[in-house]
């Protein structure tokens, strides 16, 4: 890796990660070339103050004449012709794992996963935190880890690792990695399905012996990588005996009424966690299998876990009116997500669609418990068909979704706003879709009458 920081690197996209690695680059001495095709404020400004080229030319034969290797802005699609030309002239691709790996060697815990990584990152940065350790969450959050290890006060990085960074890894080894679940996803930037599923995948293909590979027994997709040369630790709900009727139980496993570790001691009970869907108790058993070797305590563990009260839209309780419960699930951006969501509710009223990001909206209709369905966005047609002959109807905004919603719902339903898409094409993020669902699943529930 340090042969190739001996040539300028070509800096391709500048939003927040793209600057911090070129601002990394730079503050250790090494050259770079600043490409964007519409460079932002922050990134005229980067260039400017360090008078240095920004270059808008999309002539990528010659861009990639000259330089080292190239760091692509995490998301920059397969198909690129930056990375396309990279190849043809065997110029390697490297990410900001990479760099931060070159310069830092303090512990390192990544999650990966189609759903749940937020969550699972949140969670184990605050067990290590409770537990006494300086922890910070890094990656494909606000902070990418090229910028958090500039903090000499960190103990572990606890980093949310998407499939673009992943993707674009040489060299990755995090001391503990954790593959939570996969489903089709991001097939708007990946070139097929195996190119998303490899780009997860090597979450654990650097790793070491001495190192982890935290592994979700039952994923199939996942356990199909789960073959070293970490040791493999397991985490997961199901416990169905072998065909020699052995058992196969996980490492980290349930008992139905309680989470626990490999030598039984007790992680949590189930009735004492903030929700207790099979979504949130997955996570849980990651969130201990990732941290217990890291010296996470289990005072820490069970005071992070009593403190936990999830993260804004993703399965969100924001109301109930007449007997029927509406929650945000806005950031179930895939099919696989929402699939996630509603296997926690007996019935349910399904608001989902949007700009679909390559995949398969059909198996929607596999939901055996939606009982009716409101498509939104883009995609709302395509959604509906899924549903064959159940309740459906198609809604022109967030205000007429929530109100045919209620027009559908009987007492004891779950209203659920998950959209298995993305939401570009009404609004500017998952967020702010779902911020628009609760303002009027608000306005209904306090000004229509209902109660709450």
């Amino acid at each position: 890796m340090t042969a190739l920081l001996d040539r300028p690197v070509l800096v391709y996209g500048l939003g927040v990660t793209g600057l911090a690695a070129a601002r990394a680059l730079v503050a250790r001495g090494h050259q770079v070339r600043l490409v964007d095709d519409a460079p932002s404020a922050a990134a005229v400004e980067f260039a400017a103050r360090l008078d240095l080229e920004l270059e808008t030319d999309r002539d990528v034969s010659r861009l990639v004449r000259g330089v080292g290797s190239v760091l692509p802005t995490p998301g920059l699609a397969d198909r690129h012709p930056v990375l396309a030309a990279a190849q043809a002239i065997g110029l390697p691709v490297i990410s900001e794992f990479d760099l931060a790996a070159e310069w830092d060697d303090r512990p390192v815990v990544a999650i990966t996963g189609t759903n749940g990584k937020t969550t699972v990152t949140t969670l184990v940065c605050e067990v290590l935190l409770a537990s006494g350790r300086n922890a910070v969450d890094a990656g494909n959050t606000e902070v990418p880890l090229v910028e958090a290890i500039d903090d000499p006060g960190v103990e572990v990085f606890v980093v949310e690792a998407s499939s673009f960074r992943l993707g674009h890894s040489r060299h990755f080894a995090p001391d503990v990695g954790c593959w939570l679940n996969f489903g089709p996803d991001h097939l708007d930037v990946h070139a097929d399905l195996l190119a998303y599923e490899t780009a997860k995948s090597r979450i654990w293909s650097g790793q070491s012996p001495d190192q982890i590979a935290v592994a979700n027994a039952d994923d199939p997709v996942v356990m199909s990588h789960a073959t070293g040369p970490a040791r493999v630790v397991t985490y997961g709900l199901s416990n169905e005996a072998s065909p020699s009727g052995e058992s196969s139980r996980p490492d980290y496993f349930s008992d139905d009424s309680t989470l626990r570790r490999p030598d039984g001691s007790i992680i949590v009970e189930v009735r004492d966690l903030f929700r207790s869907l099979p979504h949130d108790q997955s996570n849980v058993l990651a969130t201990a299998a990732c941290c217990d070797p890291l010296g996470a305590t289990r005072e820490g563990t069970s005071a992070a876990l009593a403190a936990f009260r999830g993260l804004s839209h993703r399965v969100e309780l924001v109301g109930r009116s007449d007997g029927i419960s509406w929650f945000d699930d806005s950031k179930a951006t895939t099919p696989h997500a929402t699939a996630a969501a509603v296997a926690g509710f007996r019935s349910v009223v399904l608001i989902a669609g949007g700009r679909n990001k390559g995949l398969d909206l059909s198996v929607l209709g596999r939901l055996e418990t939606v009982r009716a369905v409101v498509g939104i966005g883009e995609s709302a047609q395509e959604v509906v068909a899924a549903f064959g002959d159940r309740p459906r109807t198609v809604a022109g905004s967030m205000a007429e979704a929530v109100s045919e919603a209620a027009r559908l719902a009987r007492p004891g339903d779950a209203v659920l706003l998950s959209p298995g898409c993305a939401s570009f094409d009404w609004y500017r993020n998952y967020s702010e879709r779902g911020d628009d669902f609760l303002k009027c699943v608000r306005d209904l529930v306090i000004f229509g009458g209902g109660g709450t």
